[in-house]
């Protein structure tokens, strides 16, 4: 009797769940074929303001969102933020300077998620190209975080509510560590490793951060706050060093400036003007006219996006520079686009390999490393691509350390942004054994083998011979790194290891070390690729996987209803998404480790805050 309850109990909300799926998908379609009955899509006004709100997380290349996962993400209470693509950005605003209908750009960086400053930096770049062409552009926000700010601070105005605030605190690099908790839980950890900088293994192994590991973050912590701050002080004319000043001073210029944060922003020059959100609105309306909503007359970012890119574009003709973006943690196999799985990224190489159009090719590396087997999967289909005939440059995005580096490093010429982490030339092996766990709570492992490495499980020790041999493959793949860096940079292994035990560089300091090329951003890396190819006229494409013709359609059909599944608004609180996301950044590269020996070219200290 009680099963049959239980049963119908079942059958009535597995009912109910497929309804309101049902129901879900409904309204989707309907606002699908709403929007696609709509005779008149965005226009952009004349004399009009083009609104850069870029609500989400810049990335390489974004993912496609399926509404009705986005849906469901929302209904958890785990929805992750919408992806902008940093082409999208910057065709957007190339497109909008020649546009003679847009007299000006609005940035509205409320919803900009943390972004490093390699991206921030090149989008500003293509607002200097904006403003150029003899267009202003105007900054508006009730507060600014720092890397918002470092992208406000391209603008000609920028406006602060006036109860708004700014949050310039400078680059830190904060780690937790488990060993305490491993040690009472009576798990043994075992770890391999090739440099005194390697320090990926720490939170395993100590309860603090070693001071080499200390040292090195200081090093490219500092040299990074530096770039920031130097850009700072250019753009805002400021006398150099403000920030640390303001910093090393910061209770009594509070005091000074009333306790008032906006107005002690003010009075550092960080911006130019406080007002309210209608003062500010009036202000733009003064420059745009007024449109039909009594708001200042503009285009945002995601609807002049769709004007200038069809949402399915054709394929042109013609030689092309190709470019393959390489983002997130390298694993083995195939992987999502906010991973590098080595399958994945070689079968987008060997495409290009293949494509008669594809004159020269871009390595976009926006990658801590991982998987050692999956890393050198990617530089061997690299080096297939230059028998080919096929110049390859290697473009440094916000990190290309490790196996970053180690993906990069065989290209004909690697080019990286002043503030990329790169270098972190090391390698580990890292495994966990559980026998002494299991014993504390009466379970035993025995058996029988006809050697010491038969029944390797993570219920028995490791042997003594089975670490050697761990570790000497962990030497071995140390050496194999120095010998292709010093290879592929004209260096002497001995100059290489000088530079390499693991530690992290910054692109600029890269460049004077002699492990990049040159400074700049993925531009300089296309236009360097084309001259190699001997290329006057050609388009750039990104490589991706073709679409089945259902991917194609669903695509189209489902383009309008993903952005509006993605602009949901979470219902966690800011406190626990910080808590979810500082858990997922310990926790995820831990689950994405499946190096087939083991083995990872891996740069865990390529984070900051």
């Amino acid at each position: 009797m009680l099963k049959k309850v239980f049963s119908i109990m079942w059958k009535a909300l597995n009912g109910l769940r497929r309804l309101v799926m049902s129901l879900l998908v409904l309204f989707i379609v309907i606002a699908i074929i709403g929007s696609l009955g709509e005779s008149e899509g965005p226009e952009v006004p004349k004399d009009g303001a083009l609104l850069l709100n870029l609500d989400g997380v810049l990335v390489e290349k974004a993912k496609t969102v399926d509404p009705l996962e986005a849906v469901a993400q929302e209904l958890q209470g785990s929805k992750e933020p919408p992806e902008i693509q940093m082409s999208d950005v910057l065709d957007v605003i190339k497109n909008a300077k020649d546009d003679n209908r847009i007299k000006l750009m609005v940035l509205k960086l409320d919803g900009l998620w943390t972004t490093s400053p390699d991206k921030l930096m090149t989008i500003g770049d293509a607002i200097n190209d904006f403003k150029a062409a003899g267009k202003q552009v105007i900054a508006k926000g009730d507060y600014y975080t720092q890397g918002q700010y470092l992208l406000a601070a391209y603008a000609d105005t920028i406006y602060l509510n006036d109860v708004g605030f700014m949050s310039i605190d400078g680059f830190g690099r904060y780690r937790i560590y488990y060993k305490s908790l491993l040690d009472k839980l009576k798990i043994t950890t075992h770890v391999f490793r090739v440099g005194t900088f390697k320090s990926a293994v720490e939170p395993y192994i100590r309860d603090d951060m070693s001071e080499p590991a200390k040292e090195a973050n200081r090093v490219f912590l500092g040299a990074l706050w530096q770039q920031y701050q130097d850009k700072i002080v250019e753009l805002r004319k400021l006398e150099p060093g403000a920030l640390d000043a303001m910093l090393d001073n910061l209770p009594a210029r509070f005091k000074g400036a009333g306790a008032d944060f906006a107005q002690l922003a003010l009075k550092e020059g960080l911006v130019d003007k406080l007002a309210s959100r209608e003062e500010m609105d009036q202000a733009l309306i003064a420059l745009t006219g007024e449109d039909e909503d009594h708001h200042y007359r503009r285009i945002s970012f995601d609807d002049y996006l769709s004007i200038i890119h069809p949402k399915l574009p054709m394929p042109k003709p013609g030689p092309k520079v190709g470019v393959v973006v390489a983002q997130g943690e390298i694993v083995d196999g195939e992987a999502p686009v906010n991973m590098s799985g080595g399958d994945t990224i070689a079968a987008l190489l060997r495409q290009a390999r293949l494509d008669d159009d594809i004159k020269a090719v871009v390595l976009r590396v926006d990658s801590p490393g991982g998987s050692a087997f999956a890393s050198e999967i990617i530089r061997k289909e690299l080096l297939e691509l230059k028998k080919a005939g096929k110049p390859v440059v290697a473009s440094m995005g916000t990190y290309a350390a490790s196996g970053g580096y180690w993906i990069s490093a065989s290209a004909d010429e690697i080019v990286a942004h002043p503030t990329t982490l790169t270098g972190s030339i090391g390698i580990f092996g890292l495994l966990a054994t559980f026998e002494n766990s299991l014993d504390a709570i009466g379970v035993h492992s025995d058996g029988v083998g006809t050697s010491d490495y038969a029944g390797l499980t993570l219920t028995r020790p490791l042997s003594d011979n089975f670490k050697a041999i761990i570790q000497a493959n962990v030497e071995n793949g140390y050496d194999r790194f120095l010998n292709l860096v010093a290879e592929s940079r004209n260096m002497t292994k001995e100059q290489v290891n000088q530079i390499a035990q693991g530690r992290i560089w910054i692109g600029a300091q890269a460049k004077e070390l002699g492990l990049v090329d040159k400074l700049g951003d993925i531009q300089v890396a296309i236009d360097d690729a084309a001259q190699m190819a001997g290329l006057d006229k050609y388009k750039v494409e990104q490589v991706k996987r073709p679409l089945s013709p259902k991917e194609e359609f669903m695509q189209a059909l489902f383009g309008d209803a993903a952005k509006l599944a993605a602009g949901m608004q979470t219902s966690q609180t800011p406190w626990v998404s910080q808590l979810l996301k500082a858990l997922d950044k310990e926790v995820a590269p831990l689950v994405e480790m499946q190096d087939p020996q083991g083995m990872y070219l891996y740069c865990r200290d390529c984070g900051y805050e």
